[in-house]
């Protein structure tokens, strides 16, 4: 009987100390300033997609190539890009061919034959009075025709219009062009310039360059295929940093703070640890994922975790798993998210 019942003492004391340390967050360090957490390996991805609507061209990458940051990754046909840029470039020289005429003004020979016409229609216009009035001495004497005076008048007010006319004309050429003229040309030429900008911004966009250092994922579109910003044509993978997907338990919530220091290691490379800092952490609770192994640990309310880690030899793929380990308790942290390579 006393056999039985300490058996049954130490089951109890056993399941009591195994529930104390389900319950206990997990942790290492005789000091308990560092906490373990566990999780898999995450890759930034962008769809790389032109921004304008064409036949691919060329695409110069293939699935798995490393590119680096501004790198020539795909173009478009330009036949139609190019001539609608010639055409906005002779639109905006000849807009500032008007422009300079009318800032110039009247050139002095303009001048000069304007007055040479003024004086040939003034000598016009008294000879035509002249003549009417010497008809009209001759219609007294009835020697004229009514007919004959008419013509003569018609003749001498012809004459003085052409001279107001004509000196209508010098008075703008010596006044020079108006100032409303001057600005809507200038206007004018402003609508045409930006008219350039957006036909050279239009070439530019026929070619798709990498946004940062990667790894193409995938090749989506072909050449001959039609793309619009809509198609993405690359996947590309950002390499460094990636990122930890861990859950962290409530309790540590107050003591892991973003920026703060941690590491990485790797079940294929046991003997290195990767540089890396807390990056997010969560503001919403959440049951453990199934991912988790110990089926007892997914009823557990945790926090999402992102924890960043430095790839410069590009050995942290996607889904790998991963053991993290977080300094705990560091004042202020943050640091401004730490990029790779800062202490």
């Amino acid at each position: 009987m006393k056999k039985r019942f300490f058996i049954l003492f130490v089951v109890v004391i056993l399941a009591g100390a195994g529930g104390y340390s389900w319950l206990q967050p997990p942790r290492s360090g005789a000091d308990s300033r560092q906490l373990n957490l566990y999780g898999n390996i995450d890759i930034r991805e962008a769809q790389l997609a032109f921004n304008g609507n064409e036949h691919i061209a060329k695409i110069l990458v293939q699935e798995g190539d490393r590119v680096s940051k501004g790198q020539l990754l795909a173009r478009l046909h330009t036949e139609l890009l190019d001539a609608q840029l010639a055409g906005a470039e002779a639109a905006v020289e000849a807009q500032q061919q008007v422009l300079a005429r009318l800032e110039a003004g009247s050139r002095p020979e303009e001048i000069h034959k304007a007055e040479a016409e003024l004086q040939a229609a003034e000598a016009q216009a008294k000879a035509a009075r002249d003549s009417y009035r010497r008809v009209a001495r001759l219609l007294e004497k009835q020697l004229a025709s009514p007919q004959d005076e008419e013509q003569a008048r018609s003749q001498a007010d012809a004459a003085a219009a052409q001279v107001k006319a004509v000196r209508a004309t010098l008075a703008l050429l010596k006044a020079g062009t108006r100032k409303e003229d001057i600005a809507a040309a200038r206007a004018q030429l402003a609508a045409r310039e930006a008219a350039l900008r957006l036909a050279r911004q239009r070439l530019t966009d026929a070619n798709l360059y990498a946004p940062a250092d990667g790894i193409i994922r995938n090749r989506i579109l072909e050449p001959g295929d039609m793309a619009s910003p809509q198609s993405p044509v690359l996947t590309l993978a950002f390499l460094d940093p990636v990122w930890v997907r861990a859950y962290l338990p409530e309790p540590m919530l107050g003591r892991v703070r973003p920026g703060a220091t941690a590491w990485i290691v790797t079940d294929s490379y046991p003997d290195k640890r990767y540089q890396g800092w807390v990056g997010y952490v969560s503001p919403t609770a959440e049951f453990t994922p199934k991912t988790v192994q110990t089926p007892e640990l997914r009823t557990r309310l945790v926090y999402s975790v992102r924890i960043m880690a430095c790839n410069p030899a590009g050995e942290l793929r996607l889904g790998m798993p991963v053991s993290v380990g977080i300094e705990l308790d560091q004042a202020g942290a943050d640091t401004r998210l730490r990029p790779c390579g800062a202490s």
